[in-house]
């Protein structure tokens, strides 16, 4: 059939109706509709090809097919009449219908179809092979190039960002950096920055998030305390500038709490850094440093061991009383001479001066003993022994003329004060010393953590308790009793708790660098007087080589040539711990007490005297302990010694 027709082809009609019916009927989805193997075009022969207008959203298939356009068509290229629908394909397919003029028509579904018209395309209306799918598909498949192009260029390039940052990232892991056997300097630092973090770069990081953490948690709770000026604020960073501060002194072979001494020190004199130190409050300080007061007291109580005093009894007594007395006696005589002290502030200031440091000489003496310097005739267990009564006599002569220096009243009640002050103080250790016997009891778990817990609180609550009664005095003595009592009965096999004076020794490790460095903070290095420093110096001289002739000559009756004498002296020498923890305790009395002007310059001179002795005889000493103990102390292997040396009883 040729030419064109005014009016529908029955025949087009008639396939339209079947193909909408079959989708009604059905209801699926069109499958794959490039099965149509031949092509028909519509448009009358060398008619002109109009483009289509833009897509448009398909409409749903009306159910009435008179809605279809009525359009001239012309069809050419008719199939055989007997051929079958399934040989052409009954794949249904949804398209989208054009007119012959070039017009568009409803979206409808339909199937390929045997038809008199030709086989139509997937699009329904043009046959395939018209030349305005054949522009558009072409259209279409640049536009889906171009896309995939840009897409694959996303996929290739960003692989290769990650896989090359991933290469550089797997050298700074510790697991893919193998550290030779003999590491320079240059490789143990680029060792000690991979990750995850490690060593003292792990240590400096946990600091700095536990403090980062520990402000924001200040800000929430205090608000203006915790912001720059504030009292926490300053407390916080003179805390993390003491643990650095220790950590660089410990680089050069000194002890960390001279670090924590010197930050102290610069943050209340340097001009700007002074800020820091200025706006920390007294009574935050005082009662800070009476913590790591009864901290050095329950580990001195603790560490007093019945066993080894037995063994080394009267060497151990001569060595820890006759220097500390002798100390104090020359120290109130030169205090009266060359600064104008009155003799309760004079012999308040030998007490503090004569009490030796376990935290430099412990740890040295212990590192000699690992190594067998000593060790056969017990020196280290001695020293260690002797320094911890040494301390305890010191501590408590101080707080007795702490007391006296201080008391109000009548005459009587002065001079009885000191004796009924030493009595409470030791009720109070037995009586609770005791209870820690039983509580608590042997099947409670965690044992010596609640050890721990309860031994503080009753420290604590001794020293000061002791200041609200007025009772400064029985604060002190009251701890190392209770301390000394509680470790007797913890000593037994079936109460014993080794990890008790570990979790202290621990907990010590946290508390010094601040109670360093808040002694520290007490000096302001301009306002000094010169005659201050100048006699002082010269007072420290006198009274130290009286110290270290006196211990040299109270050993000379044990079993020790003249060179161990000679060092057992020198290891009497280093000053820290109790000159930081009570050196402050006379002026910080004075100004919760609104004390005069003049107690105020007296105690401030203390003060000053008490971080000098510091200075001069922390690092001299255990530098001179380093080096003199190898040289004058006589050696065993490591192999003959056995556990009952008495170093072990330590």
């Amino acid at each position: 059939m040729e030419g064109t027709s005014d009016s529908q082809d029955p025949l087009v009609i008639q396939d339209l109706a079947e193909a909408a019916q079959a989708h009604d009927n059905s209801g699926s989805e069109v499958s794959d509709c490039n099965k149509s193997t031949e092509t028909l075009s519509l448009n009358p022969a060398g008619s002109p090809v109009e483009t289509p207008p833009p897509l448009q959203p398909e409409p749903k298939v009306p159910n009435n097919m008179s809605s279809v356009k009525n359009e001239p068509s012309t069809a050419s290229g008719a199939l055989d009449p007997n051929e079958s629908q399934e040989d052409v394909g009954g794949d249904l397919c949804h398209s989208r219908g054009a007119s012959t003029d070039g017009s568009t028509m409803d979206a409808y579904n339909y199937s390929a179809t045997e038809s008199r018209r030709g086989t139509y395309s997937e699009a329904g209306t043009l046959p395939i092979g018209s030349t305005v799918i054949e522009e558009n598909m072409q259209g279409w498949e640049g536009n889906s190039e171009k896309k995939l192009s840009d897409s694959d260029i996303g996929r290739t390039s960003h692989p290769k960002k990650l896989v090359s940052s991933s290469k550089c990232c797997q050298g700074l892991m510790r697991k893919n950096y193998d550290l030779p056997e003999n590491p320079t300097r240059t490789e143990l630092l680029r060792y000690a920055f991979t990750c995850p973090p490690h060593g003292r770069v792990g240590d400096l990081l946990i600091w700095i998030i536990t403090g980062l953490a520990a402000w924001g948690c200040l800000i929430s709770i205090t608000g203006d305390q915790a912001l720059p000026g504030g009292n926490f604020f300053s407390l916080i960073v003179l805390y993390i500038m003491a643990i650095l501060g220790g950590e660089a002194v410990q680089l050069l072979g000194l002890p960390s709490l001279l670090g924590s001494l010197l930050i102290g020190i610069f943050f209340r004199s340097i001009p700007g850094l002074n800020v820091i130190g200025s706006n920390i409050d007294f009574q935050w300080s005082a009662t800070l440093r009476g913590v790591a007061l009864v901290i050095i007291l329950i580990r001195a109580g603790l560490g007093l061991d019945p066993v080894a005093l037995k063994k080394l009894s009267f060497t151990v007594i001569r060595l820890a009383f006759a220097p500390c007395i002798v100390e104090t006696l020359a120290t109130a005589v030169a205090a009266w001479l060359l600064l104008g002290l009155p003799w309760s502030w004079g012999f308040m200031l030998g007490f503090i001066l004569a009490a030796v440091s376990p935290a430099v000489v412990v740890p040295s003496l212990l590192k000699l003993s690992e190594e067998g310097y000593g060790v056969e005739k017990g020196i280290p267990t001695l020293v260690i022994a002797a320094a911890s009564i040494d301390d305890v006599l010191a501590i408590s002569g101080f707080s007795v003329l702490l007391g006296l220096t201080f008391a109000e009243g009548s005459p009587t009640w002065t001079i009885l004060k000191g004796p009924i002050e030493i009595f409470v103080g030791i009720m109070y250790g037995v009586i609770f010393g005791v209870l820690c016997w039983y509580l608590p009891y042997r099947e409670k778990k965690n044992r010596p953590m609640y050890k721990l817990i309860i031994l503080l609180v009753l420290g604590c609550l001794a020293l000061f308790g002791s200041q609200k009664a007025a009772l400064e005095s029985a604060g002190a003595i009251g701890v190392l009793t209770v301390a000394f009592v509680a470790g007797l009965g913890w000593r037994k096999p079936e109460t014993e708790d080794p990890e008790v004076e570990d979790y202290y020794k621990s907990i010590w490790g946290y508390v010094m660098p601040l109670m360093f460095s808040l002694i520290g903070s007490e000096i302001d290095v301009v306002a000094i007087n010169p005659d201050t420093i100048g006699w002082g110096l010269l007072m420290l001289l006198i009274c130290l080589t009286l110290r270290v002739i006196t211990s040299f000559i109270v050993v000379m009756g044990g079993d020790f040539n003249i060179w161990e004498r000679l060092f057992i002296a020198i290891a009497w020498l280093p000053k820290a711990t109790v000159q930081a923890a009570i050196g402050s305790k006379a002026l910080d009395h004075v100004r919760l007490t609104n004390g005069s002007k003049e107690d105020i310059t007296r105690g401030e001179q203390v003060v000053t005297i008490a971080v000098m002795v510091i200075l001069v005889t922390a690092p001299i000493g255990a530098a001179a302990i380093k080096l003199t103990g190898p040289k004058l102390l006589a050696k065993i292997p490591s192999v003959q010694r056995s556990p009952d040396d008495p170093e072990t009883t330590v």
